[in-house]
């Protein structure tokens, strides 16, 4: 058994009409004061960005997205005998379990847009219910329980990521014999450090990334094709041995 991990960024979703955040046409590039929408402290002392964020969820690509063919072959090698694969996503968009990938086998370290949470009771809800609130005309909606404000299931920069999925991504690198940096900078920590954890205990690194990422130097391989055509075909050799 061949224990495969995948740390997917936001270069993977790009092919599903999700633009990425760093790179030459990223969200952050073109609009840099979208970055306040998705940071705690804004977000949290400022209604004017709260409306701004509801209204970029309402009508931004991820809700409609579909898994695109780079999706799809990590959900096919899962399947495949005699490998074991679990997913560590930086990406907030659930496309590796509308891929096919089992929930328990993708870990989401920034969290899902698909989900709400209050941060009040912290109750969580569909996002969709709540965006189903703001066409309903509500710019600003309040948890229906305590009143508190409501934020999506994600983890916004200001925010730590939850300690126990990091723990166990941390063990699922250590573990891997073969560790792929798929679509990311590889920029953001801590889920960054993931890449250098796998290679000091001695798995295959392979960077499949346009632009050059801080861990180049100790990746086995580097590839800069582009991901939808270049991942199917790596697993596909990883397949065949």
């Amino acid at each position: 058994m061949t224990m495969v991990a995948i740390l997917s960024g936001a270069g993977i979703s790009t092919d599903s009409g999700i633009p990425d955040y760093r790179g030459p046409n990223g969200v952050w590039r073109k609009d840099p004061g979208a970055e306040r929408l998705v940071t705690y402290d804004a977000y949290m002392s400022d209604p004017a960005v709260r409306r701004r964020s509801w209204r970029m969820r309402l009508e931004g690509p991820v809700m409609g997205a579909r898994p695109n063919a780079a999706h799809r072959a990590i959900a096919a090698l899962e399947r495949t005998p005699g490998f074991a694969v679990r997913v560590l996503t930086q990406n907030v968009d659930g496309l590796h379990q509308s891929a096919g990938m089992p929930e328990r086998k993708v870990l989401e370290l920034h969290g899902t847009a698909r989900a709400v949470v209050c941060t009040g009771c912290h109750a969580r809800s569909p996002m969709e219910d709540v965006l189903e609130r703001v066409r309903a005309g509500e710019a600003d909606p309040a948890c229906t329980d305590c009143g508190s404000v409501l934020k999506s299931a994600t983890v916004m920069f200001g925010q730590r990521l939850d300690p126990v999925v990091m723990g166990q991504a941390v063990g699922i690198a250590k573990a891997a014999e073969v560790f792929l940096a798929v679509g990311s900078s590889l920029q953001v920590q801590p889920a960054a450090s993931l890449v250098g954890t796998a290679a000091e205990h001695g798995a295959r690194l392979v960077i499949v990334n346009a632009e050059p990422t801080p861990y180049d130097a100790v990746a086995d391989e580097i590839v800069r094709e582009p991901i939808g055509t270049a991942l199917p075909e790596l697993l596909e050799q990883l397949k065949a041995g």
